[in-house]
């Protein structure tokens, strides 16, 4: 398998004389092939300054208040039915550094190589179905009556179908380094403290189940119409991931 400036090509497919293109007004390496994620990271930007125009003050103080309102907590979703806090705690940063630059870094070298393979469509499912996994796996191994926030869930997520699908691809170089990435993370994730383990965990096995589902597709075990198949599946791990998530909170 070959990386390119516009996602990830099999060596037949590079040798094809009429290529396959998903998004062909966009030149290589220009933020249209990778639309949702300069979607996704303007977003997280966004919701980061009206935490902080709450705050007391400070690009590194969020409002605590706009964050105690929609932040993942098990108390709120199963007490006062607040179940969107299940999504709106992938969106909030507890401080810029490190906590939403680190993730938005990710984001972008992550997104910038996995939607343009992908395509959007798909890209976004998986995005969510691994926030959402995240924040299942966060309610399951965390005090569920704890604050809890960040993207990190996804990019996990991310990175977890990357090396799945590189795999798949037959792609060890790139799967190799996105397994190291995922390995001095899961580092970090256990040595450090104030990190949600079940929020990364859940979020990378999440991601990766996604995975499987584009891999089967992609050699033919779906069907014709891979797409809807595709998405079934990955939506079948947003929902399972849901439902775990109100369960246990």
């Amino acid at each position: 398998m070959t990386p390119t400036p516009v996602g990830m090509r099999c060596p037949e497919c590079m040798q094809q004389r009429t290529k396959v293109v998903r998004n062909p007004t966009a030149p290589a390496g220009q933020a249209r092939a990778f639309p949702a994620t300069i979607a996704l990271i303007v977003i997280n930007l966004i919701v980061y300054v009206i935490e902080i125009a709450g705050g007391p003050g400070g690009i590194n103080n969020p409002g605590n208040k706009f964050v105690s309102e929609f932040a993942l907590n098990g108390f709120f979703i199963a007490e006062e039915g607040e179940w969107y806090r299940l999504v709106t705690g992938g969106f909030l940063h507890a401080n810029f550094f490190p906590h939403l630059l680190f993730n938005m870094v990710l984001l972008f070298f992550l997104g910038r190589l996995l939607e343009p393979s992908l395509g959007t469509v798909r890209f976004v499912a998986i995005y969510f179905a691994s926030l959402l996994a995240g924040s299942f796996g966060a309610l399951l191994l965390t005090d569920p009556t704890a604050f809890t926030l960040g993207a990190s869930g996804a990019i996990f997520g991310l990175a977890g179908a990357i090396f799945v699908i590189a795999r798949g691809r037959g792609m060890d170089a790139i799967a190799g380094e996105i397994g190291i990435l995922i390995v001095i993370n899961l580092v970090f994730t256990f040595g450090a403290s104030n990190i949600s383990v079940g929020g990364h965990l859940g979020g990378l096995v999440g991601g990766a189940l996604c995975a499987l589902a584009i891999v089967a597709g992609e050699r033919g075990r779906l069907g014709s119409r891979r797409l809807p198949a595709e998405l079934t599946l990955i939506l079948a791990v947003a929902v399972i991931s849901v439902l775990g998530g109100l369960a246990v909170a």
